[in-house]
């Protein structure tokens, strides 16, 4: 017995050996299989003992066992985390730690408990990798988490100590600029987690700046979709550096949610640094530059969170009971809101007139970080009161400056529009349906009559080149000696002929003289003079009638429809003064066309003339590089103007100046044809596309672009990073090497790279894809950079903020 036992023991071990050596099955039978090896195993060894049976598998166990297998099955067939999922799995973390810190409405000992930890730490390590675009599984920086979190919680971390400042090198520049190190920057994107933590949830539907589901396209959208068309709109130019009562009023308002004197005096140590860089109204924000910081979106959104609060209360004052949008199409409104207003303005219910359009009070308001943008609807006082309240709040409450040349301005007798976030506002009128038909059909008449003017000059233009071509062959000595005749067209000619003048002489001799004849000069060039003078003399007089004739009865049609179109136009204006209000205009996003225009000229894309040039500044770069500078100029352009009236204007600049400029550099660079440079690089590929090709290049490229800036407390700073060039340089001492100086990066850097500012604005200012706003102590400013990084920062995946200007002098 216990040899067969035994005998049965070895061959099951061997058969389970076997099993377990083959790829794991996955599934129902796989459970099944290592379920029974298992039993079987365990009764081989106990078959001594025949009176005590193994227990049975229970199902829930097996069903438990399935579900692991499963979810280990999914998570190997799982596609590898996005950088931006990494960087909110991150920010998750720190969240639940956070969220432990809540005790009866505040928030405790989070520098403590929270920041001083080294898994926060480590987090916000890796958070400042993932916007230098590094990969987690490379090699890192030499930091110690457990020390740096020790010196947080003792107080003995000293700020200044790990800040680095930059000074201009030429005269006139804007004096210095102070940065974080690696380890403050760690520090400050820790807190700056924590702080979104805390605040972001109470943040007003108003403020569109760094938040989630928020940001420069959704303010935008909002203007355009959900204003409608006001009366009167205002921008709020802010001109504002923090200063002690600017300080301590952050800091009140920081206490009101948190309570912790560890992590207020961090901060207050951080401003007398001056490495938080809080300026509003100082620059255009969201470009990622170096100025802007890590926690001056976060801070810039809590001090004027007050302000967004604020407005809901004008708005309460001002429109009534009740915060909900009245829609302007309706003729009725709430008795009891109506009742309101009149007491108000101290008049009667029954006096008011119920088809005035001006008791239909509304505000609207829209903040972009310390970009205020404002709409009224209703009379020129309540707007003016508005306004009046809105500048003495930011003023008193607040400390901050307001221009004193703000100026209301009225939205239907606004031409040149508003300026907000870069683009410009503008109403244009709505075509009234009326009007749509008689356009449609005068359009066509203008476009067929136009069409055959267009191929009756082609014609004859065609007849008058071919008579100018070929008349010199046509009159020859051999065609003129032997008629013998004397007419005074002969005779006439044979004066302008003197002895011994060639045939071409002779004929240009008579051109000279036919074209003093006719006043040629007069004419605005050589086409209008072959076919006016030339061919239509030739043609038959009935054939000439009858075009000019058809051309007459359509200028006279398109006039008269013109007239009576005039006349329509008035009655509609008179029966929108009469009846309610009407909504006569649409409000339109426009891009900056003309100041692009300057950018890319100055920028050496184009010439004084309009027309595309090669950059010099980037022919000693790699090809790479040359066309991934000019690829994140169109890629940028389509983050930011996707949502724009006039994109298709845009379109053609894309093709006409960047695609143009790019083939001519890298033409320059290798000295070969255009035609040659355009087949050998495929520009398509990487973004650059042709005119035909656009629709078919860019839409992917605005469907990711419009998946990554949903969450642009994720992408800030990223998503909209300025461009600015880069020239290469040698470094001085050929045997010193450098790292990449990007933040997290450990690669080496072949070469140095010189900053070159090409503009300095100051708010507001256009967001055009180039870095007009650099703070001037950069400009010059070298820094070592690896390829990939290179590339990085011309496509816009990086940001000025992930490089550490201080690198070169540890």
């Amino acid at each position: 017995m216990s040899f067969l036992a035994s005998s049965r023991g070895r061959l099951l071990r061997e058969l389970s050996r076997r099993r377990a050596s083959r790829p794991q099955r996955q599934g129902v039978h796989a459970a099944f299989v290592r379920r029974y090896s298992v039993h079987h195993f365990d009764a081989a060894e106990q078959a001594v003992e025949p009176l005590a049976p193994a227990p049975p598998v229970s199902l829930a166990k097996s069903l438990a066992s399935l579900a692991e297998e499963s979810a280990e099955a999914v998570q190997r067939q799982r596609k590898p985390l996005t950088r931006m999922e990494r960087k909110r799995l991150a920010e998750l973390r720190i969240k639940k730690r956070v969220k432990a810190q809540y005790l009866n409405g505040k928030f405790y000992d989070l520098m403590g408990k929270v920041v001083a930890s080294a898994e926060t730490l480590e987090d916000a390590y890796d958070i400042v990798r993932l916007n230098s675009n590094v990969d987690l599984a490379s090699a890192k920086d030499d930091v110690c988490f457990v020390t740096l979190a020790e010196q947080l919680r003792s107080g003995e971390f000293d700020v200044r100590a790990n800040t680095f400042s930059v000074v201009a090198k030429r005269r006139g520049g804007e004096g210095c600029l102070v940065l974080p190190r690696l380890n403050l920057k760690v520090v400050q994107e820790a807190i700056r987690v924590v702080l979104e933590v805390v605040y972001r949830p109470q943040f007003s539907k108003i403020s569109h700046g760094c938040r989630s589901g928020r940001g420069y396209h959704s303010a935008l959208r909002f203007i355009s979709d959900e204003i409608g068309v006001p009366d009167w709109c205002f921008t709020v130019p802010l001109h504002k550096e923090v200063d002690s009562n600017v300080n301590s009023k952050l800091i009140s308002l920081i206490q009101e949610k948190i309570e912790d004197t560890q992590l207020v005096a961090f901060m207050q140590n951080m401003f007398d640094a001056k490495v938080i860089n809080l300026v509003f109204g100082g620059y255009p924000k969201g470009h990622g530059l170096p100025q802007e910081g890590v926690l001056a979106p976060i801070l810039m959104n809590i001090y004027l969170d007050s302000f967004d609060h604020e407005v809901f209360r004008i708005c309460l004052k001002h429109e009534g009971l009740g915060s909900e949008a009245t829609n302007s199409s309706e003729d009725h409104g709430s008795n009891l809101r109506r009742w309101f207003r009149s007491q108000l303005k101290g008049r009667d219910e029954n006096s008011e007139d119920q088809t005035d359009c001006q008791t239909k009070i509304k505000l609207y308001a829209c903040r972009y970080m310390d970009e205020i943008f404002v709409a009224v609807s209703g009379s020129r006082d309540v707007a003016e009161d508005m306004k009046s309240e809105i500048v003495a709040y930011l003023r008193k409450s607040l400390y901050l400056e307001v221009d004193d040349m703000l100026r209301l301005m009225p939205v239907k007798r606004t031409l040149r529009g508003l300026q907000f976030c870069g683009v410009v506002v503008r109403v244009e009128t709505k075509e009234n349906a009326k009007l749509k038909v008689v356009h449609k059909l005068k359009d066509k008449i203008g476009l067929f009559a136009s069409q055959k003017q267009e191929i009756w000059d082609a014609m004859n233009l065609r007849v008058g080149k071919k008579w100018l071509a070929y008349g010199l062959r046509r009159i020859k000595e051999s065609e003129i000696k032997p008629l013998g005749l004397s007419t005074p067209l002969l005779d006439h000619i044979a004066k302008f002929r003197k002895e011994g003048m060639k045939t071409d002489h002779w004929f240009k001799t008579l051109l000279k003289v036919w074209m003093q004849d006719v006043n040629a000069k007069n004419e605005l060039n050589e086409d209008v003079l072959l076919s006016k003078y030339i061919a239509e003399p030739a043609l038959a007089q009935d054939l000439r009638d009858a075009f000019y004739n058809f051309q007459k009865q359509a200028k006279d049609y398109i006039s008269s429809e013109t007239a009576a179109t005039e006349a329509l136009l008035s009655n509609l204006k008179s029966e929108e003064s009469i009846s309610t209000c009407t909504d006569g205009g649409i409000i339109k996003i426009h891009a900056p066309l003309s100041y692009i225009q300057k950018c890319l000229h100055r920028y050496g894309i184009i010439n004084l003339e309009g027309f595309p040039r090669h950059v010099s500044a980037l022919v000693l770069q790699d090809d790479e590089l040359i066309v991934s500078w000019f690829a994140g100029i169109v890629h940028r352009w389509i983050r930011w103007f996707s949502e724009v009236d006039n994109f298709n204007e845009l379109q053609l600049m894309f093709v006409e100046c960047v695609r143009k400029s790019c083939i001519r550099t890298l033409s320059a660079k290798y000295r070969m044809y255009e035609k040659l440079t355009e087949k050998r690089f495929e520009l398509d590929d990487h973004g650059i596309p042709m005119v035909e090709d656009f629709e078919a290049t860019i839409k992917p490229l605005e469907s990711s672009y419009a998946l990554a800036s949903t969450d642009e407390a994720l992408m800030y700073g990223i998503s909209s990073s300025g461009l600015f060039v880069l020239t290469l340089t040698r470094v001085r001492v050929p045997s010193r090497q450098f790292n990449c100086f990007v933040m997290g990066c450990q690669s080496a850097s072949p070469s140095m790279y010189a900053l070159h500012v090409k503009e300095k604005q100051r708010f507001p200012g256009w967001r055009t894809g180039f870095s007009s706003s650099i703070h001037g102590s950069l400009d010059g400013r070298q820094i070592g950079l690896c390829t990939q990084h290179v590339k990085d920062l011309y496509l816009g995946h990086i940001s000025l903020q992930s490089v550490d200007f201080g690198s070169l002098v540890r």
